[in-house]
C-alpha cells in the first residue's frame, strides 16, 4: 500500500471536517426553522396579584438632583464626585467634579447603593457596624457617611451618594441638598 503525502492527509482531513461541519450546521438550521410554543399571555391590570406598581426616578429627575448636589459642594469650594441610582442599585447618573479624586467616584457610587438598599443616611448604617461589623463584607457597599436615601411615601426610589469633602458630614450635607432639590 502506497503512503499518503503529508498534502494528501491534510486535504483529505480538511474535507472530512468540512463534511462534517455542513451536516451538523443543516441539522442545526432544520431544528432551528422549527418555531417554538409562544408563551401564554398574562393580563396586566391593576387587579392582577403577580404585578407590582413601582416608582422611579426619570433621568432628567436623577440630573436635577445630581447637579444641586454638586452646586452645594461647589459653594463651599469642595471638590466631589456624586452619583445618583436607582430603586434598584444601577447607576443612574454621575458627575464628577473638577478637581475631585479619582477614588471619589466609586466610593459615591457605593454609597449611594448603600443608602437606597437600607432606606437610610449611610451615616446612620455607620453606626451600625459596631453591633453588626459583617455589614461591610457585602458588596458594592460603602458604610461612610455621604449616602442619602431619595423617598416616597417611606419607600425608597433612589439614593445619592457623595464622596470627596474632607469629611463624610459634609459629603451627606450636599447628597441632602440634592435630595432637597427633588422636593421643589
Amino acid at each position: 500500500m502506497k503512503k499518503l503525502s503529508l498534502r494528501t492527509r491534510v486535504l483529505t482531513g480538511a474535507v472530512a471536517v468540512a463534511a462534517l461541519g455542513a451536516g451538523t450546521f443543516g441539522a442545526m438550521s432544520a431544528n432551528a426553522s422549527t418555531p417554538a410554543a409562544a408563551p401564554a399571555a398574562v393580563k396586566a391590570d391593576a387587579a392582577n396579584d403577580n404585578l407590582q406598581q413601582t416608582t422611579h426616578l426619570t433621568v432628567a429627575a436623577a440630573t436635577k438632583a445630581a447637579r444641586a448636589t454638586l452646586d452645594a459642594a461647589e459653594k463651599e469650594n469642595q471638590r466631589v464626585s456624586v452619583a445618583v441610582v436607582d430603586r434598584n442599585g444601577n447607576t443612574v447618573v454621575t458627575l464628577r467634579g473638577d478637581g475631585a479624586g479619582p477614588q471619589s467616584y466609586d466610593a459615591a457610587q457605593k454609597k449611594a447603593f448603600t443608602a437606597v438598599s437600607w432606606n437610610a443616611p449611610t451615616s446612620e448604617l455607620a453606626k451600625r457596624l459596631a453591633n453588626a461589623p459583617t455589614l461591610k463584607d457585602i458588596p458594592g457597599t460603602l458604610f461612610l457617611a455621604g449616602g442619602a436615601p431619595v423617598q416616597v411615601s417611606g419607600a425608597p426610589i433612589a439614593g445619592i451618594g457623595v464622596a470627596g469633602a474632607p469629611s463624610g458630614d459634609l459629603d451627606e450635607k450636599f447628597a441632602q441638598a440634592g435630595v432637597a432639590s427633588l422636593a421643589r
